[in-house]
């Protein structure tokens, strides 16, 4: 087993960060490892394509506790960093759909963490000249 692979790091985008923290302990822990699974360049066990978000770039942990659902929104999609996009509690007691304004809000994000990343990598290349 490898032991000195470099981690990728988590970014987290707006208020996901405080709302994790907001969850129970369980379901952070959960996320928490998911996270770093994919640190690892690993896909946890309940980590899954967002459906919408064509293919395996967004992800979603879903996480169900006390009879209550906790969802974690990330991208794997910028190479040596994770961008941790949304978390939220599911509302909703009927169907597994996600809410439009949930899906809204991830999209408006997802934006948010291409142009940080972009800035990333000419931050990157400016420093390596």
């Amino acid at each position: 087993m490898e032991q000195n692979r470099k981690l990728k790091k988590v970014i987290w985008i707006s208020s996901s960060k405080k709302i994790v923290q907001g969850f129970p302990l369980e379901v952070r822990k959960a996320i928490g490892f998911a996270l770093y699974q994919a640190q690892e360049g690993n896909k946890h066990i309940h980590a899954k394509p967002l459906k919408g978000f064509f293919g395996a770039g967004v992800l979603e942990i879903v996480e169900d506790f006390d009879g209550d659902t906790y969802r974690a929104i990330y991208t794997v999609k910028f190479g040596d960093l994770i961008y941790v996009i949304h978390a939220f509690q599911k509302k909703s007691k009927t169907g597994i759909k996600t809410p439009k304004q949930e899906i809204d809000l991830i999209k408006q994000r997802l934006k948010i963490a291409q142009s940080q990343y972009k800035t990333y990598l000419e931050n990157k290349e400016t420093n390596h000249d």
